[in-house]
């Protein structure tokens, strides 16, 4: 591959962070840069920090966004910063359509800027959700990219604001966005306030002794496909190579079932076999989307992908993540 300059917005999040693990995995003559604001925590990127190059920005800055642009010129773009816990959404609306709608623009702004007057012409990934279809009837299952957008909560309303403005560069300005909906993706380094993650951190405490053998939850009946970040990142990667500017690709796992039964699999791995499961009222979503199903033979006959993890892996390296995370605190 000939060497290339690659922007991630969001480096220091879930995705982003093991989006450059990838890249200088498979690709490591690429140059990485990724933009940061001052107080983004580097804990995910601490291994990687002496092979990347940080340069601070804010989405809701264009100025800063054009500066970083214009000195890079970065050939690839994966924009997947952004406001993305669902709950928080609810109590935060303005903020969440703030930084997800404006500081998409403001990116997408700062590309047109410097394509119209030097012909800069970049592959823009625009990262949106599964969330933007909202509660899909049975009948709709598998869910495919011609599906209605029925956003349930104002992180969804985001998404699709999202989504369509990457349509929109592309129909006015030939901005070449590639839009991708991912379907649920977890592992190692996820943020504690979701699911998986945060019934893994429960468990961890538990065995570590910082928490009574209670476990508590949210809607255990929400039906989804699960996949690992680390396959979701190589299908970030093939997008970029593989698929066409203007399209909208849904990606997810193949392992079927209930956060419930997600759960249940991640207690069995535990050393105390005496975890009570409580639900908490205040992990319910004042509406939400439980049945998450997609059809993903769009992406997948585009690029040849497939999702290679075991979920036991992802149970098991999450669970070990935040075991870690509890021996460093002693």
């Amino acid at each position: 591959m000939n060497s290339k300059t690659v922007l991630i917005t969001g480096i220091t999040g879930f995705v982003g962070s093991h989006l450059a693990d990838y890249i200088l995995r498979v690709a490591p003559d690429v140059k990485i840069v990724g933009l940061v604001r001052w107080r983004s925590p580097k804990e995910n990127i601490k291994g990687i920090l002496d092979k990347v190059t940080l340069e601070y920005g804010d989405l809701l800055d264009l100025a800063s966004l054009e500066s970083v642009i214009e000195k890079y010129k970065p050939e690839i773009i994966f924009h997947l910063a952004a406001q993305s816990y669902v709950d928080f959404s609810f109590v935060a609306p303005i903020v969440t359509l703030n930084t997800n709608i404006i500081g998409t623009t403001n990116l997408l702004e700062a590309v047109k800027k410097l394509k119209l007057s030097s012909g800069y012409d970049p592959v823009v990934h625009i990262c949106s959700s599964s969330e933007v279809y909202g509660q899909v009837e049975e009948s709709e299952v598998p869910i495919t990219e011609e599906n209605p957008l029925r956003p349930a909560s104002p992180y969804a309303v985001s998404k699709v604001g999202e989504d369509m403005l990457g349509l929109q560069y592309w129909l006015s300005w030939k901005i070449k966005t590639i839009r991708t909906r991912m379907f649920t993706h977890t592992g190692p380094r996820r943020g504690e306030v979701f699911a998986l993650s945060n019934f893994a951190k429960q468990i961890a405490a538990i065995e570590a002794g910082k928490q009574p053998s209670v476990l508590r939850v949210g809607n255990l009946q929400s039906v989804r496909t699960w996949m690992d970040v680390r396959d979701a990142v190589e299908a970030y990667w093939m997008l970029v190579h593989k698929c066409q500017p203007g399209e909208v690709y849904n990606i997810g796992g193949s392992e079927k079932m209930t956060i419930g039964e997600m759960l249940n699999k991640l207690i069995a791995m535990s050393t105390v076999k005496s975890i009570k499961v409580e639900v908490d009222p205040a992990r319910l979503r004042p509406s939400d989307v439980t049945l998450q199903i997609p059809a993903t033979g769009k992406f997948e006959k585009a690029t040849g992908w497939e999702s290679k993890i075991p979920m036991e892996k992802t149970l098991k390296d999450t669970l070990e993540y935040w075991r870690a995370y509890y021996r460093e605190l002693d």
